[in-house]
């Protein structure tokens, strides 16, 4: 029986459509076009996915371009760091361009369109510009400077170019309509003034393109058969289209543009300026701090490719934008780590534990799996002494008989090791509970084959042998944000809603195996959640965040 195939989404549909009417697939080409003005975040990986998904499914070329028209925000550091996501999102370019490999092109194409009568230099402020496109609903009002002699804007332009002029005292519009319903079109900027050092070209231009202009030409030169953007560009398309037509030769591939919806997840903000005052303000300690929704904050906080991977198709491709629940995010990281991670042993509360009849100088090392969701994972041993540490919470003196973990009387195995019952405890002179003393069956060894090995006891627990132990600080992240949508509110900053317990730092001990583990690794705290070694570690102290919790209710539909 034939395998029933995936339908297309909206944008699949659109290129088999072109390819039936003549497209042909080795001018299939597609493009990620971020601008350097910072980190990527998780909106992006949806855009990285689809553009690089589609690459892959039609086995055509996708590259990676940098849109580096605005040197006053944009830094070689943001490049570095984008092209590390996309890297570690397992995706491949074809080439890495930058819209200022094409500045002299787009320069000599606006020269065209003025002594077309298309463009004019416009020695109007900003702010009068503005006023003067009204609204959809009111005419625009022209500029006194719309119809100068094509002459006097060549000159202008080139002395713009030259660097004669302030930044800001004049602009470069197209001549396209200041009736037209869409804003867009009357008579857009296509060049300012501004005398900043650019991060590739240095000091060599004074004018720099806007993004309009420049972006639709960028993916002409480049041939980019499908320019797959965000909604809010949907009603850029027709100046997309209208810049384009002034450039087209017959025979080339003519870009065509299409909007996808924005991907916004609750409780997380992914616009850049927002992102910027979160890490100028020191709200956060920078775009890589776990809490933040930039790929390198999730990149240090656990997650995995696979699992944005995954995250990024169960959101599918949709024509509206929609709020995605976090929920659905967390569910795809902790189904990839549960098949990833290395099950290893920690208490993050602990409490010390004195099997009283073990033998006092004695020390065992016992074999545990790595992760029984694995096949070939194998085992590795765990130290095992007379003194343990459990968590705190894994004790109660009294409890009734849904209480599963350890109380007086009461036994529980311990993994991978022995049964053991709880005696009695030792209190401090507030009461806190210091030390538990309990007894174990020593014939009741996990493994050993014998009939008190194979008793059931309703409870396991891990823990740590406080011989071997090795201090740990333990990182628990949790929602940055106490409301779904932070920025929802426009008379209400954002910062407002900040989670003052976002972020707990807490003392434990683990397992010495953990010594080893490299920074960034998927590991499974037992009994607790998912965690990783995080790069503030030290050989004196190891530092692990955690990803997600071990377990949720939530199922994605």
């Amino acid at each position: 029986m034939e395998e029933e195939k995936k339908s297309l989404n909206f944008i699949e549909q659109i290129i088999e459509d072109d390819l039936a009417n003549g497209l042909r697939r080795d001018q299939i080409r597609f493009r990620f076009p971020p601008e350097p003005n910072g980190y990527l975040h998780v909106g992006h990986t949806k855009a990285i996915c689809i553009n690089f998904g589609l690459g892959e499914k039609y086995n055509a070329p996708v590259n990676l371009r940098f849109d580096d028209t605005n040197p006053e925000k944009e830094e070689q550091e943001f490049v570095d760091s984008i092209m590390k996501d996309v890297e570690w999102l397992g995706f491949k370019w074809d080439k890495v361009l930058y819209a200022s490999d094409y500045f002299q092109q787009l320069y000599d194409w606006a020269v065209r369109l003025i002594k077309e009568g298309k463009a004019y230099v416009d020695e109007q402020p900003s702010e009068v510009i503005t006023e003067q496109r009204k609204n959809p609903a009111e005419p625009g009002i022209e500029s006194p400077y719309r119809n100068r002699p094509v002459e006097e804007s060549l000159d202008l332009f080139e002395r713009m170019k030259n660097g004669e002029f302030e930044s800001g005292s004049m602009s470069l519009r197209a001549k396209i309509d200041m009736v037209s319903p869409n804003m867009n079109m009357r008579d857009p900027v296509m060049y300012r003034i501004l005398n900043k050092p650019h991060h590739r070209t240095g000091t060599a231009w004074k004018i720099y393109p806007m993004y309009d202009w420049a972006h639709g030409e960028s993916d002409y030169i480049e041939q980019v058969s499908h320019s797959l953007c965000s909604l809010e560009f949907e009603n850029h398309r027709p100046l997309y289209n209208w810049y384009l037509d002034q450039v087209y030769e017959e025979g080339n591939v003519k870009n065509k543009q299409r909007e996808f919806a924005r991907m916004n997840v609750s409780y997380m903000i992914t616009s850049k300026r927002k992102l910027q005052r979160l890490v100028a303000e020191g709200v956060v300690t920078g775009w890589d701090d776990p809490r933040m929704p930039t790929i390198s904050g999730m990149r240090r906080k656990g997650f995995t490719p696979t699992s944005i991977r995954n995250f990024i198709e169960k959101v599918g491709v949709a024509k509206r934008e929609n709020l995605i629940e976090i929920q659905l995010l967390d569910f795809c990281v902790r189904e990839d780590l549960n098949k990833v991670a290395k099950r290893v042993m920690a208490v993050v509360d602990p409490v010390k534990l004195v099997i009283e009849n073990y033998p006092e100088d004695k020390e065992e090392w016992l074999e545990t799996e790595n992760n029984p969701e694995q096949e070939n994972a194998g085992t590795r041993e765990v130290p095992f002494s007379r003194e343990i540490y459990i968590e705190r919470e894994d004790f109660k003196e009294e409890a009734n008989n849904k209480f599963f973990r350890l109380k007086l009387g009461g036994e529980v195995r311990l993994k991978s090791a022995y049964i053991i019952k709880a005696e009695r405890v030792e209190k401090d002179e507030n009461g806190e509970i210091t030390t538990i003393y309990a007894t174990y069956d020593e014939k009741s060894k996990s493994g050993s084959g014998t009939e008190e090995s194979l008793r059931k006891v309703k409870g396991t627990l891990h823990w740590v042998s406080a011989k071997h132990a090795i201090p740990v600080e333990v990182r628990i992240y949790n929602q940055l944000f106490t409301v779904e949508q932070p920025d929802a509110e426009k008379d209400v900053d954002f910062l407002n809603f900040i989670n003052p317990e976002s972020v707990t730092t807490v003392k434990g001990f683990a397992e010495p195996s953990l010594k080893e583990v490299a920074v960034g690794e998927p590991l499974q705290f037992q009994r607790i959640g998912y965690f990783t070694k995080d790069q503030d570690s030290t050989d004196d102290t190891l530092v692990f965040n955690r990803t997600v919790t071990l377990k949720d209710s939530y199922k994605p539909e």
